[in-house]
């Protein structure tokens, strides 16, 4: 009976372990993705993360972008630049594709001006010929009001 219990107590502590380790690559992800907003954008508060396991699966949000405002979207998995590809499609039943960072080398990060709000959709996935990733997909969204 002692040793199922001691058992059962070292499977909750090892998975605790692993997922608070999970959570911190997570954050690092995030941090290093923050660093292309320097102080020119203001984060909209969310964090938008996905957990990629292959280059076959893609990651899918949904944003509402405003009229009026310059925005960045920044993107990054790993702790390296350029290891996640990020397309922005319009909500439109065509699904019109605005941008990719694949025509671009995989840039970390965007920038573009709306002129009239817009409801999009962000895809990010793993770039299948960069280098190894984490598999942990992040993606950050800046704005800053056009003058």
């Amino acid at each position: 009976m002692k040793k199922r219990i001691l058992k059962c107590v070292l499977i909750i502590f090892g998975l605790a372990i692993t997922n608070a380790s999970s959570a911190q690559m997570s954050d690092t992800t995030a941090n290093i993705c923050a660093k292309h907003f320097e102080n020119k954008f203001i984060s909209d508060g969310q964090q938008y993360r996905a957990l990629l396991m292959n280059t076959d699966e893609t990651a899918e949000f949904h944003v509402t972008l405003y009229g009026g405002t310059r925005y960045r979207i920044a993107a990054c998995s790993g702790l390296n630049d350029g290891d996640l590809i990020f397309s922005l499609y319009d909500n439109d039943t065509e699904r019109n594709l605005l941008f990719t960072n694949k025509d671009f080398k995989n840039a970390p990060y965007w920038d573009f001006k709306v002129t009239n709000t817009l409801d999009c959709i962000i895809e990010a996935k793993l770039d299948s010929e960069g280098s190894k990733s984490s598999g942990r997909a992040v993606v950050l969204i800046g704005f800053k009001q056009l003058k």
